[in-house]
């Protein structure tokens, strides 16, 4: 047991068995195409289809989105550089007055 760095638990990955993503890919693909050659009718805007393609694109935010960090706050870094100010005038005068 350590004070400092505590055990996470181990993550929850939960494979699909009964569902082919490769397949609805092809049927979106298919859909797609039908579309544009104007066998449907023009499919109307949703949100949802554009969410998330910005972090899809780029390879860095999606390891950090699949990891779940985030960033640094920037109350903590504020916090930590007011204690090494501190710390600093500390060792540089020896006394707790400012």
């Amino acid at each position: 047991m350590s004070l400092f760095k505590t055990r996470k638990p181990r993550g929850f990955n939960h494979p699909y068995i009964y569902i082919d993503e490769r397949k609805e890919e092809l049927q979106a693909i298919e859909e797609r195409a039908r579309r544009e050659l104007g066998l449907l009718p023009p499919k109307e805007f949703n949100p949802e289809d554009i969410r998330g393609t910005f972090v899809k694109a780029t390879k860095h935010l999606r390891r950090r989105k699949e990891s779940g960090r985030t960033p640094m706050k920037a109350g903590v870094i504020l916090i930590l550089i007011l204690a090494l100010l501190f710390v600093w005038h500390y060792l540089l005068t020896g006394t707790f007055r400012f």
